[in-house]
């Protein structure tokens, strides 16, 4: 039976009821040992009869509890009760994450969820489920939940002090996930790595910026078809004002074989960070409506002194010559012994010192400096 308001388990009062699925319910509820709040999932006992359903609840808990990150929720402990087993996870406020969303703030949220990514990739883990519903917006940023689906990646091996991450529970052939953001190898049955959670990445980003879904159709079938042979259309050309680098960085994450994507959510959020640096940085979380009012007042005032020193200095360069930009040729060879990656243009800095390239082995990041005439490895 569900639980009501005022029930116990074990030190924790529920409070109410937050949401049910396939897993079973989540309840709001208080920690009265240490006076917080928390979510508690509670898998009913009738549920946890069921191997597959017990599993990925216990696969959820040791993989949460082998994470620790910002970006992803905590975890707090396992209780037993007469209702079932029970999650006892961190409460987090907030909203499911939808678009489309502006350029600045989806590339914030992009590199948070990049980095959250890469904090479980570097235990050997792969999340296998990836989407907007499983992230949530708060006041600082977001949130990723969800890791009932996720397994080991066997090409990942993990520090030997984590060693708790689970083993797939799936069978071979089978399919785990959602359709909708799965990778092109998972429908086809094969074992999902890190760069399956990169092609899901780039979906959950593509929804970000448009407000749609990259693969859209009318039956399973044809939305497997799509997303193993077609092309989502250019954001660009759903949202006119998203710079065309996007379109690229996308194309990368969405590339239908694994070894063209990027190879690590690390190489994807230097990227991300490197290109928003040309749109004046990451945007930082929403401020409150009242500071808003405020901001709103002092943007005026400042706009209104800009607009005044701008007339001035208008007036004042409006007799001068204007002087052309000098011409600046170089050439930028390839590190001894790499060649360049030629699927990835390279990027050049809003100042125009430095050059961003990538090269064939392993898509490495390489960076060139026009002062000094010399490349290095690029990293974070």
């Amino acid at each position: 039976m569900p639980l009501s308001n005022g029930d116990r388990l074990g030190p924790y009062e529920i409070l109410a009821p937050i949401g049910a699925g396939g897993m079973g319910e989540v309840y709001r509820a208080k920690d009265t040992k240490l006076d917080r709040e928390v979510a508690i999932k509670v898998l009913p006992a009738a549920l946890a009869s069921d191997p597959e359903r017990l599993a990925r609840f216990e696969r959820e808990a040791k993989v949460l509890a082998s994470l620790s990150h910002p970006n992803i929720a905590q975890i707090y402990g396992i209780e037993e009760s007469s209702a079932g087993r029970a999650l006892v996870m961190e409460l987090v406020p907030g909203e499911t994450l939808k678009g489309p969303l502006p350029v600045e703030t989806a590339l914030n949220y992009a590199a948070q969820i990049a980095d959250a990514l890469q904090a479980a990739h570097d235990k050997g883990i792969v999340h296998r489920d990836l989407k907007p519903a499983n992230i949530l917006v708060t006041k600082s940023g977001v949130k990723l939940l969800d890791f009932g689906l996720a397994k080991r990646d066997p090409a990942l091996k993990p520090r030997v002090a984590d060693e708790t991450v689970t083993e797939p529970q799936t069978q071979e052939g089978a399919i785990a996930g959602t359709m909708q953001y799965m990778a092109p190898e998972q429908l086809q049955g094969e074992e999902a790595d890190f760069r399956s959670d990169i092609f899901a990445f780039g979906l959950v980003l593509y929804e970000m910026l448009t407000g749609r879904r990259a693969f859209e159709a009318s039956n399973s079938a044809s939305l497997i078809a799509a997303i193993l042979t077609a092309e989502p259309p250019p954001v660009a050309s759903l949202q006119p004002l998203t710079p065309p680098w996007l379109d690229r960085v996308l194309q990368r994450c969405l590339a239908k074989d694994p070894d063209e994507r990027w190879q690590s959510a690390r190489d994807l959020k230097t990227e991300i960070e490197w290109l928003a640096g040309g749109l004046g940085g990451l945007a930082a979380p929403a401020i409150a409506p009242a500071q808003r009012r405020k901001a709103s007042r002092l943007e005026w005032l400042a706009a209104a002194a800009l607009a005044g020193a701008g007339a001035v200095l208008g007036w004042m360069r409006w007799t001068e010559t204007p002087q052309p930009a000098p011409l600046v040729r170089f050439t930028v060879d390839p590190p001894p012994g790499e060649k360049f990656n030629t699927w990835s243009w390279p990027e050049i800095s809003p100042d125009g010192e430095r050059i961003l390239f990538s090269v064939a082995a392993k898509y490495r990041l390489w960076m060139y400096r026009l002062s000094t005439g010399e490349s290095a490895p690029f990293h974070d």
